[in-house]
């Protein structure tokens, strides 16, 4: 891809850190109606006061207009690191999308908007972020910093992403969430985007997901489906081709023959794996691609506050 197409692909992208910016925005300005009444546009620069903490820095202005205390947050502070980990493997890829689809209809697309959307309220509250992609090798590492170059670096590396020429690429999955979660050494919120496609081993796979726990790390795992074709496997019932994006195997089927078994084995699957992640205490978190930013952002205010 020449330099002109890479440009001209970003451009449809409408600037990844300006689109993520508005949905936080948005996300915001409709705070008053939520749980989380009282953060309001101000609260990226205050945190609630505790009793018992000194009162020398409380904002009796803000005090004024909410009925509730607040202290002013310092650039130094720094409340939590967060590392936002995507599956980048050719499953992820999916759908194809047409000319006038945004690029968060795909996997990867949303994976990508919903990371910049975090990383945007991460920076908002100076909090520290860091970010590890994987597919059939680690393809990337940056460690939880909170700098204003550190995001940059971030947001370019999920740029890449878009605009990388697809190629096949297998997931091992297993493997990385271990390297990974080795790397991590101070308690963090982790954050996972991947589509799960990867059902040889599920007790490899969840004793993977458990090590991320291991140093008393809060794992959120968003499960990144395309409800549709995936969950609901809406096709119409001419024959069609099923390729393997990952392995190029392919079967010739009509999807109303294999529909309701399809259907039961795949929601099977999503049980035992919202089960698996509940007993282990990781937040297991299903989102449609295209939508659901709403349901990221709230379950990242509702992991962090009880982050402590």
């Amino acid at each position: 891809m020449n330099l002109s197409q890479q440009q001209s692909q970003i451009a449809r992208f409408d600037h990844l850190e300006l689109l993520a910016n508005q949905v936080v925005e948005g996300f915001i300005s409709g705070m008053h109606k939520s749980p989380f009444h009282g953060f309001s546009a101000e609260f990226a620069e205050h945190k609630v006061y505790n009793p018992g903490e000194s009162t020398k820095h409380l904002d009796w202005k803000l005090f004024a207009k909410t009925d509730r205390l607040y202290t002013k947050r310092f650039d130094e502070e720094t409340n939590m690191r967060c590392h936002l980990i995507i599956d980048n493997s050719s499953s992820m890829h999916y759908p194809k999308l047409k000319a006038n689809e945004p690029f968060y209809s795909s996997k990867i697309g949303f994976a990508v908007l919903a990371s910049a959307v975090l990383m945007n309220l991460l920076k908002k509250q100076r909090d520290a972020v860091g970010l590890s992609l994987f597919s059939d090798r680690y393809e990337y590492y940056a460690p939880e910093k909170g700098s204003d170059r550190h995001h940059r670096m971030i947001l370019q590396q999920l740029e890449n992403v878009l605009v990388a020429p697809k190629a096949a690429k297998s997931t091992n999955t297993i493997a990385y969430l271990h390297q990974i979660a080795e790397k991590i050494h101070r308690r963090s919120m982790i954050v996972l985007f991947t589509d799960m496609f990867q059902l040889e081993d599920e007790k490899a796979l969840f004793s993977a997901l458990q090590h991320l726990k291991h140093q008393k790390h809060k794992v959120v795992l968003f499960h990144v489906i395309d409800e549709k074709t995936e969950l609901q496997f809406d096709f119409d019932n001419a024959p069609r081709k099923f390729i393997d994006v990952e392995t190029g195997e392919f079967v010739n089927i009509y999807a109303d023959n294999v529909k309701e078994i399809y259907e039961q084995k795949l929601q099977a699957y999503f049980k035992r794996l919202a089960e698996t992640c509940m007993q282990n205490k990781i937040k297991y978190v299903p989102v449609n691609v295209g939508a659901d930013f709403e349901k990221i952002l709230t379950t990242y205010l509702v992991e962090k506050q009880s982050f402590g």
